[in-house]
Formats: C-alpha cells, sequence, structure tokens
C-alpha cells in the first residue's frame, strides 16, 4: 500500500498543479516551488541517535534557521561535510572512521530541513548560505560534499573570495538545475506552462533562472583543488554532469566508478578521498 501511495502522490500533485495553472500560474509555480524543495525525509532515526548525539557540538543560528553542527576532533587540518537531500550527516558515518584513524579534525552539520536543524525548506542557495556561515566558524581546508552536498560545495566557493578552503571533493554532485528541474517535471507530469512558471519565481526569489544556475559556468572561477567521484551508472544524478564539471575546472580530475551507486558509502570511494586529501 505504501510503495502504492508514493506512486500516485507525485501524479496526484502534478494533476492538482496542472489544473492549477489554467487559472494561476504564479498560484501553481509557487506551490511547485514548495513541493520541490520540501524533503519528506532525512531526519534522524533511531539507529543514527547515539552516533550523532555523541558528536554534537553546538547549535548555529542562520536567520529563522537553527543548524545543528557536529564535531570529531583530531589534530590534523579540519574537513567540512555537507550530506545530501533527504539525508543528514549519519551518511558520513563510514568515512568519519576512515577519517579519524588518520587524525583529521571533523566537522559536519545537517542541512535546513534534515536532522535535528530546524526549517521546512531546503534548496542549494540556502544551503550555501548555511555552509559559509559554518566555514567562517570553523574555517576547513577542505570540504567533501555528497549529491545535492556537492552541488553546493562547488557553489559555496564561488565568489568567496576569502575562504580558507583549498581542496573540495564531490560525490556523484548534479551539475545543473535544469536537469534536476526536468527530473521533477517528469515525475509529477508537470505541464511546460508550470515548469515555465516555476522557472520565472526561481527567478524572482534568486535573480538567476533555473539554466544559468549551472555548476559547469561556476568551475572555471573556482580556485580550489577538486576532486570529482561519480558511476557511470548513476540513475539520479547522471554521470556526464561530472564529466562536464571537470572538462571546467583547471585544477580537478574525475574518478569514474560502475556500479557503485548513488549513494557512493564503499571503501573505494573513501579510499580515493583520503588519497586526494593527503596529496
Amino acid at each position: 500500500m505504501k510503495n502504492l501511495l508514493d506512486k500516485c502522490l507525485p501524479l496526484i500533485y502534478g494533476v492538482y498543479l496542472n489544473s492549477l495553472s489554467l487559472i494561476s500560474t504564479k498560484k501553481a509555480s509557487e506551490k511547485a516551488f514548495r513541493v520541490l524543495l520540501t524533503p519528506r525525509k532525512g531526519k534522524v532515526g533511531p539507529s543514527q541517535e547515539t552516533f550523532l548525539n555523541a558528536a554534537k557540538e553546538r547549535r548555529i543560528q542562520i536567520g529563522a534557521i537553527t543548524l545543528q553542527a557536529y564535531k570529531w576532533n583530531g589534530e590534523k587540518e579540519t574537513i567540512l561535510l555537507l550530506h545530501g537531500w533527504e539525508s543528514n550527516s549519519f551518511r558520513w558515518h563510514r568515512l568519519i572512521g576512515k577519517l579519524q584513524e588518520e587524525n583529521y579534525n571533523i566537522v559536519a552539520f545537517d542541512a535546513p530541513a534534515h536532522g535535528y536543524s530546524s526549517g521546512k525548506l531546503f534548496h542549494v542557495p540556502l544551503f550555501a548560505e548555511c555552509t559559509r556561515a559554518v566555514i567562517e566558524i570553523f574555517k576547513p581546508k577542505y570540504i567533501i560534499g555528497h549529491s545535492v552536498g556537492g552541488m553546493t560545495a562547488l557553489f559555496s566557493q564561488y565568489n568567496y573570495v576569502e575562504s580558507p578552503v583549498v581542496k573540495i571533493v564531490g560525490i556523484g554532485a548534479p551539475s545543473n538545475l535544469s536537469a534536476f528541474m526536468g527530473q521533477f517535471q517528469k515525475k509529477l507530469h508537470l505541464s511546460n506552462k508550470v515548469m515555465q512558471g516555476l522557472d520565472d519565481h526561481f527567478a524572482d526569489k534568486y535573480n538567476f533562472d533555473t539554466e544559468e544556475f549551472s555548476l559547469e559556468r561556476f568551475a572555471p572561477h573556482l580556485p580550489q583543488q577538486g576532486l570529482l567521484i561519480h558511476d557511470v551508472l548513476d540513475s539520479i544524478t547522471p554521470f556526464q554532469g561530472s564529466a562536464n564539471i571537470q572538462r571546467n575546472w583547471p585544477n580537478s580530475q574525475l574518478v569514474k566508478t560502475e556500479g557503485l551507486g548513488h549513494s557512493m558509502h564503499q571503501d573505494m570511494v573513501n579510499d580515493h578521498i583520503l588519497k586526494f586529501l593527503k596529496a
């Protein structure tokens, strides 16, 4: 029953939004915006509590949002970890173990509307604003981000001239917002009219449309060393996106895997990250 409901709900939302757009494109796009940016998962589960509670560091206020930060103390460089959509800082527990063995100082935080952090909506500009605030507190030299966290890692450093970050790792990161929007349209069967209204809404709210928000466009301006890891069979974020970013990022490298999926928790991935950090 739950699987059937999960399949039907997007279609029901789509019919509703398409119908509403015939009356008011503006109202339909505003509601689509909230549907698109409202996570349904990602809060801390019972099996994750012990690991995260032991590392709680502080609560950080960013406007109306309260972020939960975590810290695993070490004597080497500080690393900031950014999780992805409908996840939380627990997703890093395997990598954190390896980083602790190397004595790195590790920081993470739950994104808005995820984990122990407050908020209802989640999007990259907001995540990037939070990331910059956390960077200013903890001064990490390295950032590692998975999926949307990888996109945020790169975007947060775009035009951040005085950033202390010297290396960035993006794992299975989407390359542009328009591709993500295309997946959203396909899942909900939204009309082009709704999507155009949604694009206009983004432009009004953030001063860029979905075509302009592209890591391929931002990458040439990144002075940091970069490592991109992406699976060619990733069904969530296409591999070609990372290939395009790497081609435009002057000081970066791309590791291609096959059969590891989108989550990328495997030792092979973590070993590539450690090698890059030590180089």
